[in-house]
């Protein structure tokens, strides 16, 4: 088996191991194999190395280059001054984001394997080596992200900002990643306190979707925890910032390097110290219990209850024309609803299309009156949810079931069209309509129903964004693909259907200027939908 580095210098600590009371040649052989077996496991991040390289490479280790420069994006704040509770707070924001995003895409399966249980439970090993080898099997990859991850930034603060900021940098780091696992672990403990089976795996699944999107929300708190005055930032304590993380690690910069002695700066500080520590206290405690509960995840939930019939039933019979088009629209919406994977890679853009509009509003209160934004024409941030489309739309080809494509070429289809067709509009009614009527309810309420026709608008231009990335998934069927084969360089096909959205709102701005703009344009985008559902969309 192979000898790994990571191994060879946990090597070295050998006595410690043996003097806490650990196996330490059994612990060492369970990360091995562990080490061994994730050679195997693509990373999120980097997916397309697997058909390329050989079998005894690390596609996690190939990977490392994109952390790396990721990593370049904090930069200009370590660079920027000696403000350093605001440098250092968005710095861990973003390090806290890029980190716990790998957590919930990469190593989840880790916290949750269960191999553990079915292998060597069997067998005469201690639980606490086998609880130790999985702690550090999901430290060692962690080591190894977040150093390149910060490397760059850790060189530049020892260059720029001297020893003392370095030393304090590396030491928030390490705590971060420590307070990382600990809750993430301890967040799924709960959950399988008080749920099992299926119904365990959709909670995780939601939790994990919603932990992006809380992510994504947070950053935006954190960054008005600060106050622009004069080109200068200034930051006024508040009871609340207790409860923000990336500002206990940039306590400590402000306490110790600009001599900041104020009470909050010392409990934010204290709490960033401490805090990591207790959470590790209460996990390792907590443990023996939590490896006992995954074995719910190997249990079935209840019975599985009768679909009931809703509203977008009849409507997909007044949309959809051939029962063709209606069964791959029922096949569509069942594949979307159920495949867990699809939904942990759609979802979160879902999410973030719902709180992107609301964003923009936000920043325009913070420059005007209530009175001077609902008579502006900031309701066009509701274009900010077409961010959706392409993703959903590149990932509607893709599916953890992929191998059961087959009955495409068994079933009696007389025309592709029927496939796309339906597919698309399970997914415009299934899940952007109930975003965007949510969103439109919103925006009804702030800038009054003088909008309702242009809601109506930017709704038939979304359904003619939907054509236009339909060449997203060209020569490839729905749902047959595997999420293996998902290339780096598909992320990036999303981004020239952006600026089509650019275009959507130029024109909807420009229709607003001239008189019955809005009803002409509504009229034309109401016959091209037609005219481009009917006629752009063939085998």
């Amino acid at each position: 088996m192979k000898e790994f580095r990571t191994l060879l210098f946990m090597d070295w600590f050998q006595g410690l191991f043996t003097k806490l009371g650990f196996d330490y040649r059994l612990l060492r052989s369970i990360l091995q194999v562990k080490l061994t077996m994730d050679q195997r496991r693509v990373p999120t991040i980097f997916q397309q190395q697997g058909r390329k390289q050989g079998k005894d490479e690390n596609r996690f280790i190939k990977s490392l280059w994109v952390y790396a420069l990721f990593g370049l994006f904090v930069l200009p704040f370590i660079l920027m001054g000696d403000n350093y509770i605001f440098q250092m707070s968005i710095t861990f924001t973003v390090l806290i984001f890029i980190v716990m995003t790998s957590m919930i895409s990469d190593f989840s399966v880790v916290i949750l394997d269960m191999r553990d249980h079915t292998i060597l439970f069997t067998k005469p090993v201690e639980r606490k080596t086998i609880s130790l080898a999985k702690t550090l099997h999901v430290f060692i990859y962690l080591f190894f992200l977040t150093g390149s991850l910060t490397a760059i930034p850790l060189i530049v603060g020892l260059i720029n900002q001297g020893f003392v900021f370095f030393m304090i940098f590396l030491a928030g780091i390490i705590l971060m990643n420590i307070l990382i696992v600990v809750l993430t672990a301890m967040l799924y403990y709960f959950i399988l306190q008080y749920f099992d089976g299926e119904k365990l795996k959709d909670i995780i699944n939601y939790v994990q979707i919603g932990l992006s999107i809380g992510l994504a929300v947070g950053y935006q708190i954190v960054a008005r925890s600060f106050e622009f005055v004069d080109l200068t930032v200034a930051f006024t304590p508040k009871w609340w910032n207790i409860f923000l993380p990336p500002i206990w690690f940039g306590a400590p910069f402000e306490w110790l390097l600009n001599g900041n002695h104020q009470m909050m700066i010392l409990i934010l500080s204290g709490i960033g110290i401490l805090f990591p520590f207790i959470a590790l206290f209460v996990y390792v405690k907590a443990l023996p219990t939590f490896e006992k509960n995954l074995q719910k995840l190997s249990s079935h939930g209840g019975k599985k209850k009768k679909a009931p019939v809703h509203f977008g039933d009849g409507l997909m019979k007044v949309l959809s024309k051939s029962n063709e088009e209606r069964a791959f629209f029922r096949f569509a919406h069942y594949m979307m609803k159920n495949e867990r994977e699809f939904k942990l890679k759609v979802y979160p853009a879902l999410g973030f299309a719902i709180i992107m509009p609301f964003i923009f509003i936000f920043n325009g209160l913070m420059d005007g009156t209530r009175e001077d934004l609902l008579t502006s024409s900031m309701y066009l941030s509701i274009y900010s949810s077409f961010i959706v489309i392409p993703t959903v739309v590149m990932m509607l080809s893709y599916s953890g079931k992929y191998k059961g494509s087959w009955v495409y070429k068994v079933a009696p289809v007389k025309s592709r069209a029927s496939i796309y067709k339906g597919t698309l509009k399970a997914f415009l009614m299934k899940l952007f309509l109930p975003l965007y009527g949510l969103l439109s309810i919103v925006f009804i309420f702030l800038f009054g129903f003088r909008i309702l026709s242009e809601i109506i608008l930017v709704f038939i231009s979304a359904c003619i964004f939907t054509v236009i990335c339909l060449g997203l998934m060209r020569g490839t069927l729905p749902f047959s693909e595997s999420f293996e084969g998902i290339q780096q360089s598909d992320s990036w096909k999303v981004m020239p259907f952006y600026l089509i959205v650019g275009v959507f709102l130029g024109l909807h701005y420009l229709a607003l200027q001239i008189p019955f703009g809005i009803l002409a344009y509504l009229i034309v985008l109401f016959f091209t939908n037609l005219i481009l559902w009917k006629k752009a969309i063939r085998d």
